[in-house]
């Protein structure tokens, strides 16, 4: 995923939805002098993000964002990542229409998230797993079987695929990718700012 950016020295690039910090953390060893931000909603995760970095002595910026309303003007970043976010966001376009405003001319938008495999058999089992086994797994680590049970709740709500490639091109995005991951369970969306 951050490879397929092909960051260089000094190019600006904001993880959204960064949550505890793992691909803000991984653009850091992406190029030399990289500027980083990662921006998530929840302040408590960018605590946890705040204390990783601190331990691995990386130095990203942290900040609290609405992905909805971006505190940026308008072409800042050349690249903009995001991991299993979209699917979460309240207005998916909204935030799509942000990202395209504050990424420069030729920058990268890159996206992991869900999918919804088209094999039927594959399909089945992998929302039984949603619905039955990640509950359950929820319950027994963490007494709550909410944990995880959004996960299949928000799925079901989400375009995956060749929706949110629609979504990317409305947008404004031109030379848009989708790359399905482990038979469709998971998706890998790329797109630039012409």
């Amino acid at each position: 995923m951050i490879a397929s950016l092909k960051l260089r020295p000094g190019d600006r690039a904001l993880d959204l939805a960064c949550g505890s910090g793992d691909l803000a953390l991984r653009l850091m060893d992406a190029a030399p002098r990289l500027q980083v931000i990662g921006g998530d909603y929840t302040f408590e995760m960018l605590r946890v993000a705040q204390f990783r970095s601190a331990r691995l002595r990386l130095a990203p910026q942290w900040i609290h964002l609405d992905a909805l309303m971006l505190p940026f003007q308008e072409g800042q970043f050349s690249a903009i990542t995001m991991g299993y976010g979209l699917r979460n966001m309240a207005d998916p376009m909204r935030a799509l229409n942000e990202i395209h405003r504050v990424l420069k001319s030729g920058g990268s938008l890159v996206l992991l998230d869900f999918g919804k495999p088209s094999n039927a058999v594959l399909r089945g089992l992998y929302y039984f797993f949603l619905r039955t086994v990640q509950p359950a797994l929820g319950w027994i680590f963490f007494q709550d079987s909410k944990t995880y049970r959004y996960i299949y709740e928000s799925l079901m709500r989400y375009p995956a695929g060749e929706g949110v490639s629609r979504m990317l091109r409305e947008a404004g995005f031109a030379i848009v990718k989708c790359e399905n991951l482990c038979g469709g369970i998971m998706t890998l969306h790329s797109a630039k700012k012409a």
